[in-house]
C-alpha cells in the first residue's frame, strides 16, 4: 500500500515556484537596453583613437618631463619661480618691511659679482634697498648650478623696471671658488666690502 505524502505547510504554501525561462522571459526592454549599451560601448572602442581624445589627459611629451637637454639654456623666470618669487613676489616688488623688492634695487642692478655671491652666500641682517632698511635673512641658493644662478640673475636684472646687463655662468663659477664662506654676508656693510673689491 502506497504511502501518502503529508499535507504542506503554511510555509511552503507561501513559497512560489522557482521562475524559468520559459514561464518568466527577461522583459523585452531589459533586453532591449542591455544589448544598446553593449553595441555602443563597442562601437565607441571601435572608431575611437587608439590613445583617446587628444584634448584629455596629459599632455606633456617625453621631451617636457625629461627637462631642457645638457647644455641648453635655462629658464630664468623658471628658476625665479621656482625659488624666489614666494618672498620677492612675481612683480619683483617684495613684501614691505618684510622681502625688499628686487625691482630698482641697487644690489640687483648694480655691480654682478656683488648678485652673484649674494646667492650663493645669502644675506642676513641690516640691508638698505632703495631707502628702506629690512632686516632678515636671504638663504643661500649655492645648491643651484652656475647655469641656474646665472639666469636668474640675467632675468632679475632685466625684469620690471631693471635694465642691466646679463649675468654669465662664468662670473658664478669664478665667484663660487674665489669666495669661500661658511656663513651669509652681514646686510650693507659686508656687501659694500664686496663691491669694493673685497671678500
Amino acid at each position: 500500500m502506497a504511502t501518502q505524502a503529508p499535507p504542506p505547510t503554511p510555509a511552503q504554501l507561501r513559497e512560489e515556484a522557482e521562475p524559468t525561462e520559459r514561464s518568466q522571459p527577461i522583459p523585452l526592454i531589459v533586453a532591449g537596453i542591455t544589448l544598446a549599451m553593449v553595441l555602443a560601448g563597442a562601437g565607441y572602442i571601435l572608431f575611437s583613437e587608439p590613445f583617446g581624445a587628444p584634448a584629455l589627459g596629459d599632455q606633456r611629451t617625453v621631451a617636457d618631463l625629461s627637462g631642457p637637454p645638457v647644455g641648453a639654456a635655462v629658464d630664468g623666470k623658471q628658476v625665479y619661480t621656482a625659488n624666489c618669487v614666494a618672498c620677492h613676489q612675481a612683480t619683483g616688488a617684495g613684501l614691505p618691511n618684510v622681502f625688499p623688492p628686487l625691482d630698482g634695487s641697487e644690489w640687483v642692478t648694480g655691480e654682478p659679482r656683488v648678485l652673484a655671491n649674494i646667492l650663493l652666500h645669502g644675506v642676513t641682517g641690516e640691508l638698505t634697498v632703495k631707502g628702506a632698511t629690512y632686516k632678515g635673512a636671504m638663504p643661500s641658493f649655492a645648491q643651484l648650478g652656475d647655469a641656474e644662478l646665472a639666469a636668474v640673475a640675467s632675468y632679475v636684472r632685466a625684469s620690471w623696471s631693471n635694465k642691466a646687463e646679463p649675468v654669465d655662468a662664468e662670473l658664478v663659477a669664478a665667484e663660487r671658488k674665489a669666495v669661500v664662506r661658511d656663513k651669509p654676508f652681514n646686510g650693507d656693510a659686508e656687501l659694500k666690502t664686496l663691491a669694493a673689491g673685497g671678500n
